[in-house]
């Protein structure tokens, strides 16, 4: 395994890092961007090996070791890969205490919910929790400017992997990328001409959309806690999501996403944003695929605004069709960043676009430990715009869970619960295979939530 930056260089960074390092700038005293996991792992657990799979894994993942610098004042920040700064696993037996799953949350949450400063702490931690006889929880927590969740997925995983080769299974694999691989490979594509031809695309997607909010930094508030509600959706629901992407030759990530807008679309009012026969909703890319980051852990997820065009007399099956098209079109340039964006559209210092609706579908799949049944669970993914819709579950659409999150100044309780109820019952009857043939308005004029706002609108006329 290579040593942690073994040339020592400064690195600069990218440019998701330095919008989030901008984010700190305006809110230095708010934890507002700290992602963490905890993987629950119960059974036959050889404690020896899994530490040893959990430090090697924190040190291929150079990232987590990462240090900021700024000589002067308004200068850009740069990176290094400290040796030093490589977090050390704490591992916790929480055997003798009242309730110890309780007692390891709480200082999970102890933790996730801690200042971090950029300019001078550690941005990740790792805690191995002993819980019971055969049951611990291995804890991953990491500044966003970092990693994002796939990342984090990266990192289980490849523990998971020399886990199980430690105990005799299977090959060890190959070790992280370097950040620095990542970073020659960036500045080649800014170099090249497929740059210059997605730069093109998106100035012409731009150019034909409507008004796109944005946000000035200073109008942030991430001091008030948000509506957050967590829905397991039933195997049921996974079956009819497999069969009814099977009826149209599209993967279930993207069935889930088009008809979860068409759903934002029934009950959104008419907005910048919500014309009425469109909806720009924002769609996070992972964008890895062809790269040294899908086998690298660093934050390189990017947000990507989908204007969502409805014909309601189309049949949904064609929206469908047609709808998935246009998403297979935006991900041949989906590597161009939306911060470059930002600065091609003339967004000045301070602002960004306001990512809202968002809908986020993660088909993660949890990682496997020989002789244990392992489980993850998310306790912090990052602040959120106004409304937000994220899907996870594994590769196959099993397991799956719907989280909703919204602002309280944009979105009432009693509206967010009504979202929280019919959200599920809409996606669940628009996934019979008797749907996919009548006409997309039948389908957004019987949403209940549309229905309540339309009696809302008679009896309160404008």
């Amino acid at each position: 395994m290579p040593d942690i930056n073994p040339d020592g260089d400064w690195m600069p960074l990218t440019l998701p890092q330095l919008d989030f390092w901008e984010e700190f700038t305006f809110q230095p005293d708010q934890p507002v961007s700290t992602v963490a996991h905890y993987v629950e792992i119960e059974g036959d657990v050889d404690e020896a090996a899994l530490k040893r799979a959990i430090d090697q894994t924190i040190r291929e993942a150079e990232i987590l070791s990462a240090r900021f610098r700024t000589e002067k004042q308004g200068e850009a920040p740069m990176q290094i890969c400290d040796p030093d700064l490589v977090p050390e696993l704490q591992v916790i037996d929480l055997r003798g205490e009242d309730g110890p799953p309780t007692a390891a949350i709480e200082l999970m949450e102890q933790d996730l919910n801690a200042k971090l400063d950029l300019r001078s702490d550690k941005l990740s931690a790792h805690a191995l929790y002993r819980i019971g006889d055969a049951r611990y929880f291995w804890y991953i927590r990491a500044h966003h400017i970092i990693v994002d969740g796939y990342g984090l997925a990266l990192i289980e995983r490849r523990c998971a992997q020399l886990y199980n080769h430690f105990c005799g299974t299977g090959d060890a694999g190959l070790p992280f990328h370097s950040l620095a691989s990542f970073l020659d490979e960036e500045n080649r594509y800014q170099d090249s001409a497929q740059w210059r031809t997605d730069r093109a695309y998106w100035a012409d997607y731009f150019g034909k959309a409507e008004g796109i909010e944005v946000l000035e930094r200073g109008d942030e508030d991430y001091g008030e806690p948000g509506f957050h509600s967590r829905i397991p959706l039933p195997s049921e629901f996974s079956a009819k999501l497999q069969a009814a992407a099977a009826a149209v030759d599209l993967g279930w990530p993207d069935l889930l996403t088009l008809m979860s807008g068409l759903y934002l679309f029934a009950t959104a009012p008419e907005t910048q944003e919500r014309s009425s026969d469109s909806l720009t909703l924002w769609l996070p890319f992972m964008s890895r695929w062809g790269s040294v980051g899908a086998h690298m852990p660093a934050l390189l997820v990017n947000i990507l605004p989908f204007r969502m065009q409805v014909n309601r007399s189309e049949p949904l099956a064609d929206f469908l069709k047609r709808s998935a098209k246009e998403l297979r079109q935006q991900r041949r340039h989906s590597r161009f960043r939306i911060e470059q964006i930002s600065k091609d559209q003339g967004l000045s210092e301070g602002s960004r676009y306001f990512f809202s609706p968002l809908i986020n579908v993660l088909p993660f799949n949890s990682p496997v430990f020989n002789g244990c049944r392992a489980q993850r669970h998310i306790l912090g993914s990052g602040p959120a715009d106004g409304f937000n819709l994220t899907f996870r579950g594994e590769g196959d659409g099993r397991e799956l869970v719907l989280s909703l999150d919204a602002d309280p100044d944009l979105t009432g309780r009693k509206e967010f619960e009504r979202h929280g109820r019919d959200l599920p019952s809409f996606l669940s009857r628009s996934l019979q295979p008797e749907m996919l043939g009548r006409p997309v308005g039948d389908l957004v004029e019987e949403t209940p939530s549309a229905t309540h706002l339309r009696a809302v609108a008679q009896h309160f006329p404008m």
